[in-house]
């Protein structure tokens, strides 16, 4: 299997693609700090900080190009710190690309995907654009996959319609339209799914998506006819930790097929499989035929609502883990001579072994301040009562109470709370001292908690302070290392750039504990690079060839 990654950030889906052997036609990342961490790991020897700091070392033919950066290739450190939003427009600046393809092959290019889909159309790269449709030798694109910025559909940030992030799912489909794959992914939030409200309307931004997907012409020159391309599309909603992944990560997942490539698949397809595609098709067919379609057409398979109807299917990889405790991704590294859980050794086996061995953890502690230490010693407390319990203190420390309930002083009195450093843990004998502490550490943090090692972990976010360590004796944020844990990176996966950010900087800058935060759990990337695989397997006709045998064994193993 060839693939094509858009929006590949850091390289969690393209890691979990690798695992299953395919083969990176071409990536593309707008930036240049999670850039640097893709080329680490998956380019061998391109450690493109240290090439920055010996400036003839950086020759042309390294597999990172830039689209269109201000700064010449010599100057690679400026380019490793260059808003992406400020790249200049096509023709204006440094582009390392060749117009006839040449070295294009298995590079990541860094850039704007709207002006990388402007470069592919341009008449002068009409070769370049022909070599990628035709996988660089192997005469087609099995897939391309990626996870658009989803900051403006997330319901944990601001939910802006308008927001110039929402038009990158349809460049996704313009690129997908450009190259014509066999199979395309779309990997998003679950807030794609709610409707954003416009002009007094509901707007569906998934359902517009899956209706540009089925818009596709296959010949771009032409309007679209009923029976010219279009790509039908399959919506689901899954969450990560059925995939093995040690944390609670709901997921929308659209994947879209090439009209020809599902024909196929339906004639092969067997029952319950076929019973998947019922309404996509029928959408489809609408589509096709330019009637109208609303968003009852199109069903959303979800797999916390309905997992039954992913059993015995070729999702079935989807839903095949039970959920994983946080404690079983990161105990271990609180300290030396701890044992690894089989969830470690996993990730580490299957996952790193596409990757070269490095040495760097990304295992640094954060120092934080007594009273920071408090209130994560509070957050842990709250674990240990009651939800009615809990949501006093939460008010307590948001300035919207004054006072504890006895209910609340009862369960509270027991536990011990982190006052000073020496003998650090003290229990309150009077409700008052109690309360005078939790007002002396009010925060205007809303969704800060301490971690539940029994438990999978919250959604990562790209914020390093939303979430505690769950041991007593660890009163910090998590590590970089722990949070890539969590995430089911392997060990020797090395994030690159700067740890963190702040102030202005963090419109467009990409630091580690970001790039982890946002990218696709690479365990998830395996699980949905299995369902691909078989798919491509089942509509070239090869299922019984040696490496399609075990793929079939594999997924009934585990219906």
């Amino acid at each position: 299997m060839n693939h094509i990654e858009l929006f590949a950030g850091c390289g969690g889906l393209s890691l979990g693609l690798k695992s299953i052997n395919s083969r990176l036609l071409l990536a593309n990342e707008l930036s240049p700090m999670a850039s640097e961490t893709f080329a680490y790991n998956f380019f061998p020897g391109e450690d493109l900080s240290a090439m920055a700091q010996n400036p003839s070392s950086s020759g042309k033919h390294l597999k990172t190009k830039w689209l269109s950066s201000r700064y010449k290739l010599t100057e690679l450190a400026a380019r490793l710190r260059e808003n992406p939003h400020q790249y200049p427009p096509l023709g204006e600046g440094e582009c390392d690309l060749l117009s006839d393809g040449e070295g294009l092959e298995g590079s990541l290019v860094v850039g704007n995907i709207i002006e990388l889909n402007k470069w592919l159309k341009a008449e002068p790269n009409k070769l370049a654009l022909e070599r990628l449709q035709q996988g660089f030798g192997d005469g087609h694109v099995d897939l391309v996959s990626g996870g658009p910025p989803c900051q403006s559909f997330s319901m944990t940030g601001m939910r802006e319609y308008a927001n110039s992030r929402n038009v990158l799912p349809w460049e996704f489909a313009k690129f997908v339209e450009l190259v014509q794959p066999k199979i395309a992914l779309l990997e998003n939030v679950t807030g794609i799914l709610r409707p954003f409200q416009v002009d007094g309307k509901r707007v569906y931004a998934w359902f517009e998506v899956a209706q540009a997907f089925a818009e596709i012409r296959k010949d771009t020159s032409k309007t679209m006819v009923e029976d010219d391309g279009g790509y039908v599309p399959l919506c689901l909603h899954v969450n990560a930790k059925y995939a093995g992944v040690a944390q609670n990560r709901p997921r929308f997942i659209m994947l879209a097929f090439r009209r020809d490539v599902f024909r196929v698949l339906k004639a092969r397809l067997t029952d319950p499989n076929q019973d998947l595609f019922a309404s996509s098709e029928d959408f489809f067919n609408k589509v096709r035929a330019g009637k109208t379609v609303e968003v009852k057409d199109l069903k959303v398979h979800d797999a916390d609502k309905e997992p039954r109807i992913f059993d015995g299917t070729f999702l079935q990889s989807l839903v095949n883990q039970n959920p994983i405790p946080v404690k079983d991704a990161i105990d271990d590294l609180r300290g030396p001579g701890l044992a690894k859980s089989s969830y470690v050794k996993e990730i580490n086996d299957l996952l790193g072994a596409c990757l070269e061995t490095r040495s760097r953890k990304n295992h640094v502690h954060r120092v934080h301040g007594l009273e920071v230490q408090r209130r994560f010693r509070i957050y842990q407390v709250l674990n240990e009562v009651s939800l009615e319990t809990s949501l006093e203190v939460l008010r307590l420390l948001n300035r919207r109470e004054k006072t504890l309930s006895a209910r609340a002083w009862k369960e509270l009195q027991p536990q011990a709370f982190y006052v000073r450093e020496g003998k650090p843990f003290r229990q309150f004998w009077k409700k008052d001292e109690l309360v005078e502490f939790l007002l002396d550490h009010q925060t205007g943090k809303h969704s800060q908690k301490a971690l539940r090692a029994d438990q999978p972990a919250p959604t990562a976010l790209s914020i390093p302070d939303d979430a505690c360590h769950y041991d007593e004796a660890s009163l910090r944020t998590l590590t970089v290392r722990e949070m890539a844990r969590i995430q089911s990176f392997p060990d020797n996966f090395t994030f690159r750039s700067k740890p963190t950010t702040g102030g202005d900087q963090r419109k467009f800058e990409v630091p580690q504990y970001t790039q982890v935060g946002n990218a696709v759990p690479p365990l998830l990337g395996h699980a949905l690079g299995q369902v691909v695989r078989y798919l491509l397997g089942l509509h070239g006709g090869t299922l019984e060839t040696e490496e399609s045998a075990a793929i079939r064994l594999e997924l009934e193993e585990m219906v």
